[in-house]
């Protein structure tokens, strides 16, 4: 018998398809009879392959079929891998690409010109909030695929940034989803940990993937902070805000604990959706005395509803101004006696940097290769001057050459339309 592991991985049996787990987040589905039939081809053998405590065995003596199998997996991965908890095809971004990692939303690194570097290196959320403002989630209805970035070539990129932005940085993890389905995220804390240039580092999350274990992981690798989005405190509610009849609260506020036993500071980050759970506010202030949250920076980063063209704006959201909003925050602060609520990029150490000088001018029509498919329909990614580019409406394919217009450059994300 050949028994088959690879690295950081585990196979299980889906009807007949031998599925590939790959680091808990990624998987990829490979045919049983297909697998059989390259090595019998190969080989001249008639091998019957099963799944056992997670590994591939195949019933042959045969030396060599070990070795074959896992370079046939690992050669035909890129092209079937797929997310876990979205079931989309995954693009797997990597240095041999030369894909820029600046200029684009879903992935790579973003510069609003302070000292803190947004790091995307996933797209994807395991939830579907009511009112996610990218439409995000596993019952999305506009995002037709994800994006991974090898840690090595985020870290190149973000090293390259830092250069430019200086020291005392804060790499903070974020996305369009959820960061914790990132495969390298305890690598990439590790690897930012170790840039000096690097003071902070922090990650927002929804704490649903994260367990004891992975707490444990993300302390010793460095992590400083989880912005925590939790939206209510009651389990009905919650379940119905995050989209997700299995949401568990209890596993939510259990890990937000374990993270303060752990070192790693916590934020509660409620989206206030006035008359669904603003009324919570001061529940919300009390679990955050609770588990001690905010020992270095504010426990509570209330967050205003905002609707978003492209987000999932419910019909019973009402939104308010964010003049009354702040009102509001100021007299919960002066009920609770819990400041501040009311938030100013002095309370996290952010600071005015100059800008990462951007490569294109609103209204200029320049040349670029087009280089990936976007995440919705008429959206494709080209790439210019070592930046990437969001074109919309358009149906050009990958590998074409095509003149663009860039109608938006804020914050050095580009966007532009085929002329």
């Amino acid at each position: 018998m050949v028994e088959i592991r690879l690295p950081h991985s585990h196979f299980q049996e889906v009807g007949d398809n031998l599925r590939l787990i790959w680091r808990d987040t990624l998987y990829a589905d490979f045919p049983r009879k297909d697998l059989e039939r390259v090595i019998r081809k190969k080989y001249n053998v008639s091998p019957r392959i099963e799944v056992k405590n997670g590994a591939l065995v195949i019933n042959t003596d045969h030396p060599k079929i070990e070795g074959f199998i896992a370079l046939y997996i690992q050669s035909n991965l890129g092209a079937i891998l797929r997310n876990r908890y979205t079931r989309r095809k995954v693009l797997y971004i990597h240095e041999g690409m030369g894909i820029p990692l600046l200029g684009y939303n879903a992935f790579g690194l973003i510069d609003r010109g302070t000292n803190l570097i947004q790091i995307r290196g996933v797209s994807g959320c395991n939830l579907s909030c009511i009112f996610c403002s990218v439409d995000e989630g596993p019952y999305s209805r506009t995002r037709k695929l994800d994006y991974v970035v090898d840690v090595d070539y985020l870290m190149k990129w973000f090293g390259e940034v830092a250069k430019i932005k200086g020291k005392g940085l804060e790499a903070h993890l974020d996305g369009q989803g959820e960061p914790l389905i990132y495969p390298f995220r305890v690598e990439l804390i590790q690897a930012l940990r170790e840039h000096p240039n690097v003071s902070i580092i922090s990650m927002q999350s929804n704490g649903t993937l994260l367990t004891d274990k992975l707490i444990e992981e993300l302390a010793e690798a460095g992590l400083d902070r989880i912005n925590l989005s939790l939206h209510s405190l009651d389990p009905k509610k919650a379940k119905m805000l995050m989209g997700r009849k299995d949401y568990d609260l209890e596993h939510v506020l259990d890990m937000a604990e374990a993270l303060v036993n752990a070192g790693i500071d916590v934020l509660i980050a409620p989206v206030i959706i006035f008359g669904i759970n603003d009324n919570e506010a001061e529940a919300f202030i009390e679990f955050a005395r609770k588990i001690g949250a905010g020992k270095r920076w504010p426990a509570l980063g209330f967050q205003n509803y905002v609707p978003y063209k492209f987000g999932r704006n419910p019909v019973i959201a009402r939104t308010v101004p964010f003049r009354e909003f702040y009102e509001w925050l100021r007299r919960l602060e002066e009920k609770t006696g819990m400041k501040p609520l009311v938030l100013k990029p002095g309370h996290f150490g952010m600071e005015k940097r100059e800008f990462i000088p951007l490569a294109f001018r609103p209204g200029e029509i320049v040349k670029a290769e087009v280089v990936l498919p976007g995440r919705i329909e008429g959206e494709m990614l080209a790439k210019a001057r070592n930046r990437l580019i969001e074109v919309i409406g358009t149906e050009a394919q990958v590998g074409d050459r095509i003149r663009i217009r860039i109608v938006r450059t804020r914050h050095g994300i580009y966007i532009g339309t085929k002329v």
